[in-house]
């Protein structure tokens, strides 16, 4: 047997000219996809819906350390058909009014979703005392973050808010939400029938859920079941399954910005940004709670929760210096 040594000649090499041709065409290829992007986010921040929620007034606090959403679910029912708002048991009031109201914190000391009770009892510019969800009804959501900055001290960056059509339209567009119900939940005035244990919820089903108030201390169960629903969309919208799933993020990012109002200031990435920082609060990287209450009341302007003096400016103290939330508060 003859050993023959490997042959030292150099491989054949393309013509230059091919590999030419092969690096023109990957650079074009990427060209296409980067503008394709660019034409996607363009006609994605194109269909926010957006307002002057946030305008400077005399004497509006400075600036606060991290960065402040003031969220609200409002009851409009704009864009539902009239079989629509039949099957979702929403009635057919006219305009809108806050269903919800929250605030997002995030920053050095962390990320904190904060409900804000809507009957709480606060002073609302030129308006004198009343329940916050007043400050809405009287002047929009201009008046509200102005309420809401001068009741915390906490500076306000962004406004996003969402009416009953685009809150069902954003869970169907996910493949729902999965929440376990500690008890069972019929409401028939909110369109809901829920059996105990741990289920995926539509968006009609989670409409309700949101919703009722079929607990013994009425708003404030509802409220926190608002808290951790907004939470668990958040999760499963930016979970891989849904951001690497055509049929679940081109649907959810139509959903989304065609269903959302933000301040003029805001764009889909300030949307993007918020959503990122709320994912890890179901993970337990964050906190979410409720302003501390004291008592209730009733006046003229009906029932009304009046927040904790000391408490709820120990936490109000902290978002104001990005700072963590006291153990006592959370």
């Amino acid at each position: 047997m003859v050993y023959a040594p490997p042959s030292t000649a150099e491989e054949p090499q393309p013509p230059r000219r091919r590999r030419g041709r092969k690096r023109r065409i990957g650079v074009a290829v990427l060209v296409a996809l980067a503008v394709l992007l660019g034409v996607g986010y363009v006609s994605l921040d194109g269909r926010l819906q957006k307002e002057d929620a946030l305008p400077d007034y005399t004497g509006r606090i400075e600036d606060t350390p991290g960065t402040n959403w003031l969220i609200v679910g409002s009851d409009s029912r704009e864009g539902l058909t009239a079989e629509d708002r039949k099957k979702l048991k929403t009635g057919k009031a006219e305009g809108k009014r806050t269903d919800s109201i929250m605030l997002l914190h995030y920053g050095e000391g962390g990320t904190t979703l904060l409900s804000i009770p809507r009957d709480s009892y606060v002073e609302i510019p030129g308006k004198g005392m009343n329940k916050i969800n007043a400050a809405y009804a009287f002047g929009g959501a201009a008046l509200l973050a102005q309420t809401v900055e001068k009741a915390t001290g906490i500076y306000i960056d962004h406004f996003a808010e969402i009416g009953f059509g685009g809150f069902v339209g954003v869970v169907d567009a996910v493949g729902g939400v999965d929440i376990c119900v500690k008890k069972r939940l019929k409401d028939v005035k909110a369109g809901l029938n829920l059996k105990k244990g741990c289920q995926t919820l539509d968006g009609g089903q989670a409409l309700g859920y949101v919703r009722t108030r079929q607990y013994a201390n009425g708003d404030l169960e509802r409220i926190k079941n608002q808290r951790e629903f907004f939470s668990a969309l958040i999760e499963k919208a930016t979970s891989p399954g849904t951001l690497l799933n055509p049929f679940r993020s081109v649907p959810l990012a139509w959903n989304s910005t065609g269903n959302f109002t933000v301040d003029e200031g805001s764009s889909l990435l300030n949307l993007g940004r918020m959503m990122w920082a709320m994912r890890g609060l179901t993970g337990g990287d964050g906190q979410t709670l409720s302003v501390p209450f004291g008592r209730f009341g009733s006046g003229a302007v009906g029932s009304y929760v009046v927040w904790d003096e000391a408490k709820s400016e120990a936490l109000f103290a902290a978002l104001r210096k990005d700072s963590p939330v006291p153990d006592g508060l959370k």
